[in-house]
C-alpha cells in the first residue's frame, strides 16, 4: 500500500516523546499498565526502561527511534489495519515500523492476551 511522501515525512518527524503520553493514556484508560506498555515496546524495539527514558528525554523523532531499535524478528507477524492502512502492505519501512508499534499499543488497549500481542503463540 502506498502512503504519500507527506504522510511518511510527517511520521518521520514526530517525536516519540510527543506520542508516548498518548500511548500511556490509551492503555491506562483500558485498565492496562505502563509496565505492560513498556514490555510491548521492548519486545518490538529491544529498548529497556532506561533506554526508553533516554529517548523520551532526548525527544528523538520516530526516524531516530527506529534507526536505533533492534526490531524483533517476529515483527513481520504484526498484521491488520491501523489508522486506515493495512500494515503488511505499507511499503515505507519507517511508516510500517511505526504502525507496528501503534498496532501493538492498540491490541494492549483492547485487552488482548500478552502472548498474542507478543506473537509467542
Amino acid at each position: 500500500m502506498k502512503t504519500t511522501p507527506e504522510h511518511d515525512e510527517r511520521i518521520a518527524k514526530l517525536t516519540f516523546a510527543g506520542v508516548y503520553p498518548h500511548y500511556v493514556d490509551k492503555v491506562e484508560k483500558k485498565g492496562r499498565t505502563v509496565a505492560e506498555l513498556h514490555q510491548v515496546i521492548e519486545w518490538l524495539t529491544g529498548f529497556d526502561e532506561k533506554k526508553l527514558q533516554e529517548l523520551i528525554a532526548d525527544k528523538v523523532t520516530f526516524k531516530t527511534f527506529f534507526e536505533q531499535a533492534t526490531l524483533n524478528p517476529n515483527a513481520h507477524l504484526i498484521k491488520g489495519v491501523i489508522c486506515g492502512y493495512r500494515i503488511e502492505e505499507i511499503e515505507t519501512k519507517l511508516t510500517r515500523q511505526t504502525r507496528y508499534l501503534d498496532k501493538l499499543v492498540d491490541e494492549l488497549a483492547k485487552n488482548r492476551k500478552m502472548e498474542k500481542i507478543l506473537r509467542t503463540e
